[in-house]
């Protein structure tokens, strides 16, 4: 006879009001890992403000993707998390997709610029990639614009430009994503878009 008490049974996720999973909150989760090995390749990066540290931005942009937009897909804060890595560190997709998976590194490669390409040649193509993307890249790109705009992150004209083409985006997806309609809102309702 065996008096060892039996393992507890393992946890599983809790359903939120959509029916969707809850954030598996256990160590070695995807956006976990990802947050380790964003700050660890942003180490030394700062914000144009020259102070606040770059990792701030990408913790900001996956906490909205969440928080304010109502997404909590793994996979998608997890590129949210890492949205900025292949294009300001020396890592490709390749690195990403080995460590996170493709669906992930898919999603980051889609909010990367090819910096190739001339400025005005490399917004079309940028646009145009994330256009075939997922959704959930587009719902990134909402949220990390919503971020740079409060946060004063570049020239309002720019930041206008940016926040307009984020929107056109990702309209198209608003109908079948109450996330992306919340995002849009957010980002439209935004001072730099008002007049």
């Amino acid at each position: 006879m065996n008096l060892r008490p039996k393992p507890p049974a393992k946890p599983t996720p809790k359903a939120s009001a959509k029916g969707a999973p809850k954030l598996n909150s256990k160590p070695g989760t995807v956006w976990m890992r990802a947050a380790a090995f964003a700050a660890r390749e942003h180490k030394g990066h700062l914000r144009k403000d020259g102070r606040t540290p770059y990792i701030a931005h990408v913790f900001r942009v996956a906490m909205i993707v969440s928080h304010q937009f109502g997404h909590d897909d793994e996979s998608t804060l997890a590129a949210a998390i890492l949205h900025d890595v292949i294009e300001d560190t020396p890592n490709d997709y390749d690195d990403i997709s080995r460590r996170f998976g493709h669906d992930v590194a898919d999603m980051v490669a889609a909010l990367t610029k090819n910096m190739l390409l001339p400025e005005p040649e490399r917004e079309k193509d940028y646009d145009q990639r994330l256009a075939k993307a997922d959704w959930r890249a587009r719902l990134i790109k909402l949220a990390d614009v919503l971020d740079n705009a409060t946060d004063g992150a570049g020239k309002a004209g720019k930041l206008r430009d940016k926040c307009r083409r984020a929107i056109a985006l990702a309209t198209p997806d608003a109908a079948n994503h109450p996330e992306t309609r919340a995002g849009i809102e957010l980002v439209r309702a935004l001072p730099i878009l008002a007049g």
